[in-house]
């Protein structure tokens, strides 16, 4: 997170407080009780199991909180988020090999909008790829409810996908134009590594008339809260793990927009969009791969 943290010009000055007074929802596969992430829940549901307490038998949604706002206490800040005083909201909506099924999606939707104003939601998180569903009665429903919830006021950011590199193969959630659709990009970095993330985000249409993906952040072997650390007394052991893929790079979105609220609290998502977009550095790729260029944080919060 460190080289994250200075590819996109998160500022320096910046503590454990930025982002406080924003909350984000995350609908993923859980959050552990991770030390790094103490005191940032609010709410959480299991759409999946219905158990009434918060885990994450998968560790993709750790991994996704802890690039949004893990404290990094246990790694000395090396592996803080982007706005680590956020609360958050997490709903469950993935079982344990990171699968899910489109109803759970859609109740975790409707749970966001429902208690958007109890919980004061100002940003939605997914970072979930889903590709055709082959049923268009679903497939709509999903789209409405993403509607609804970006017509809320809510800025709704989701996961390009990892279908890449071929045109036209966005994640389904990503497509509308109301969300916030976010690629995976490392720039210079990991040039040398045939795995990297830009060779797999998911792709627009290049002569498609809505233009997507919006922007990229970086996503490749991201270092991020471990689901299953180990404790042993008063140490932690394996307490962060790697990652790689566009659900890592969306989080960094949300976190920047965390940031930009917590700095203009009358600002609107519309607002956001405009400066957001605005403020990206153009890579020099292809619109369908990188949308409007890397997400710079620094000139976002200017």
């Amino acid at each position: 997170m460190q080289r994250v943290r200075k590819q996109i010009e998160v500022p320096a000055g910046l503590g454990l407080g930025a982002g406080s007074g924003i909350t984000v929802a995350v609908l993923d596969t859980g959050i552990a009780p991770h030390p790094d992430l103490a005191g940032r829940l609010t709410a959480f549901r299991d759409f999946v199991n219905r158990r009434e307490y918060s885990y994450d038998d998968s560790g993709h949604g750790t991994h996704v909180c802890g690039i949004l706002c893990g404290s990094g206490g246990l790694s000395l800040g090396r592996c803080r988020g982007i706005a680590p005083g956020v609360n958050l909201v997490v709903g469950k909506v993935l079982n344990d090999r990171g699968d899910g099924r489109a109803e759970h999606m859609m109740e975790g939707l409707r749970w966001v909008l429902e208690e958007r104003e109890r919980y004061r939601i100002r940003i939605l998180n997914i970072s979930v790829g889903i590709g055709s569903l082959n049923e268009r009665s679903k497939e709509e429903a999903l789209q409405r409810l993403l509607e609804r919830l970006c017509a809320s006021g809510i800025t709704v950011i989701c996961a390009a996908g990892n279908k890449g590199p071929q045109g036209g193969t966005l994640s389904f959630l990503g497509e509308g134009r109301e969300v916030i659709t976010v690629g995976c990009h490392d720039g210079e970095f990991c040039r040398g590594n045939p795995g990297r993330c830009e060779t797999y985000s998911g792709r627009g249409r290049a002569l498609a008339p809505l233009r997507k993906p919006d922007i990229v952040a970086p996503g490749t072997d991201i270092l991020s809260c471990n689901a299953f650390f180990r404790k042993n007394g008063s140490r932690v052991r394996d307490a962060y793990v790697r990652k790689s893929g566009t659900s890592m790079s969306t989080p960094m979105v949300s976190g920047a927009a965390a940031l930009f609220f917590q700095k203009y609290p009358q600002a609107g998502r519309e607002l956001f969009r405009r400066r957001l977009f605005g403020s990206a550095a153009d890579l020099g790729e292809a619109w369908n791969k990188q949308g409007w260029g890397m997400l710079n944080v620094r000139r976002l919060l200017e």
